[in-house]
């Protein structure tokens, strides 16, 4: 075992610091009945720390840190394109969709379609959407989590599975949203400071204790892994193919995930205000711009220190070997933050998509406050246990977990892209022409993945989003082509932002730009 007594300690102390807190933050006031609105959106009282935090902790888990650095072992800085990108779709949600779903004052993202179509496209999405929470989300952060856990302690991997999940549950099932929320502030410095730390270390070792020569000697030895942009005889092209990351298929996966995702937007949803929620997600834009240091370098080091490792997402693990012990205890923590943080957001979104969605629409009658929290948190723990045991079966054999939840959730993203676009921004679209679109998505997604498995999963879901949104148009002309009843009207919502969010734009912008410029 790699850690010793004062590792352990920092661990423990973090596990029952992150408990207490959860339970601090979750209490009551005395006579106070906790409702539906406080348990799943934290009573609308998020403040925006917490939002951008939040973001950022249920975003980064197992699946960024272990697998985005496997990534950057073998493909190098390109992979970093997820992440700096995503500043960008951060920034347009917040101008272009925050204003509408807050509007509306919902809980979940399938409640705003059944407001918008009716609620057959709203269980459509709620079982779409709990298929990929469960079958993919979860099962990859804990296996990905275990194989973490296992490869620094020598735990067995079922042993790992059954405490990180155990862990997850264990701060966020009493308190909700609000526990998950006001604890992940402490789970993102965590995870900035852990991940800062095994890139600072890597690189002194690789310099004799200098960093800036421990980063030129890296750049030397393996210049082709600071390539921003792939050619085309590149292995990893077709992951990542050239200049299409930036122009092509990549933002349907953004804006999906950050737009419409409900483990992300349900942050935004639990904000105190408009202006709140946007700042929120503007800090975790720059948070964003960050991870390429925290995740991806301690992946090229260890192609330097570590270039025969048998599996890419043994890169992290083996990286954090290097530090010393203390400090070794404490980015153990962080990885552990990030694991359970992200489980617990997923988890909560779960709940309320199956509490607020399906049970609601399958009653009798309406559930009273006290009912529907029971039945989240019912919810929350049968989808962690049904994670638990197929996670080995669906990825043991796998080489990287990070392409396997890029693939497959490729099959959903763009048809479900194309249906809250329409549903935001088109009122002509009808619930047979979304239904239709999303019909398409699924069966040409496969469809190709099937027949044509070497077609770049990036040129895949643009594909299928152009067609998608094509069947959705013819649908709807041959219905008619008229404004639907339920259609949104623009001229009622408020898209401005304030100065500060439009210099942030800007400065965000530049950062792109300089980044892409050096490293292209």
């Amino acid at each position: 075992m790699l850690f010793n007594t004062l590792d352990l300690t920092i661990v423990a102390i973090y596990c029952i610091g992150i408990i207490g807190l959860a339970t601090y933050v979750s209490r009551q006031s005395a006579g106070h009945e906790r409702s539906a609105e406080d348990y799943f959106l934290a009573g609308r009282s998020l403040p925006w720390w917490a939002i951008g935090a939040s973001l950022i902790a249920a975003n980064i888990s197992a699946e960024q840190i272990i697998g985005m650095s496997g990534q950057g072992f073998v493909v190098g800085m390109a992979i970093a394109t997820y992440e700096l990108t995503a500043a960008i779709a951060l920034i347009v949600m917040a101008k272009f969709f925050l204003p509408l779903f807050l509007e509306k004052k919902i809980y979940t993202m399938p409640q705003f379609l059944e407001q918008r179509f009716d609620k057959r496209v709203s269980l459509v999405l709620s079982f779409f959407w709990l298929a990929i929470y469960i079958f993919i989300n979860l099962t990859s952060v804990l296996w990905l989590g275990s194989l973490a856990i296992n490869a620094l302690t020598g735990i067995d991997l079922i042993y790992g599975l059954v405490l990180l999940a155990g862990l997850s549950l264990a701060y966020s099932l009493w308190g909700g949203l609000k526990a998950v929320a006001l604890t992940d502030i402490i789970q993102v410095v965590l995870l900035i400071f852990g991940g800062l730390a095994v890139s600072y270390i890597a690189l002194t070792t690789i310099g004799d204790g200098k960093l800036i020569s421990g980063l030129v000697i890296v750049y030397n030895e393996v210049p082709e892994k600071f390539d921003m942009i792939l050619s085309s005889d590149n292995p990893a092209y077709s992951d990542l193919p050239g200049v299409w990351v930036l122009i092509g298929g990549l933002w349907i996966a953004h804006f999906a995930y950050w737009g419409f995702n409900q483990y992300i937007t349900q942050r935004a949803l639990g904000a105190k205000s408009l202006p709140e929620a946007q700042k929120g997600v503007m800090f975790a834009a720059y948070l964003k711009l960050l991870m390429p240091l925290v995740i991806v370098l301690p992946g090229i080091c260890a192609a330097v220190l570590y270039p025969a490792l048998e599996k890419s997402d043994q890169a992290y693990p083996t990286m954090m070997a290097l530090l010393p012990h203390g400090l070794l205890g404490l980015t153990f923590a962080a990885l552990i933050a990030a694991i359970v943080s992200s489980l617990a957001s997923m988890t909560n979104s779960i709940s309320t998509i199956f509490t607020m969605d399906v049970y609601r629409s399958f009653a009798k009658t309406e559930p009273s406050q006290g009912k529907l929290i029971t039945i989240g948190r019912s919810a929350a723990l049968i989808s962690l246990v049904i994670a638990v045991f197929v996670a080995k079966p669906l990825l043991g054999n796998l080489e990287s977990a990070f392409q396997y939840i890029q693939e497959f959730t490729g099959f959903f993203t763009p048809g479900i892209l194309v249906i809250f676009l329409v549903a935001l921004f088109w009122k002509k679209a009808t619930t047979m022409s979304v239904l239709i679109a999303a019909g398409t998505s699924l069966f040409l997604s496969i469809f190709i993945w099937y027949v044509f498995p070497e077609y770049p999963f990036i040129h895949r879901m643009g594909v299928v989003f152009l067609i998608s949104g094509f069947t959705c148009y013819m649908t709807a002309l041959i219905q008619g082509y008229t404004d639907q009843e339920k259609a949104i009207d623009l001229n009622d919502i408020n898209f401005s932002t304030s100065k500060g969010f439009n210099y942030s734009t800007v400065a965000i912008v530049a950062v792109l730009t300089v980044i892409y410029g050096l490293l292209w």
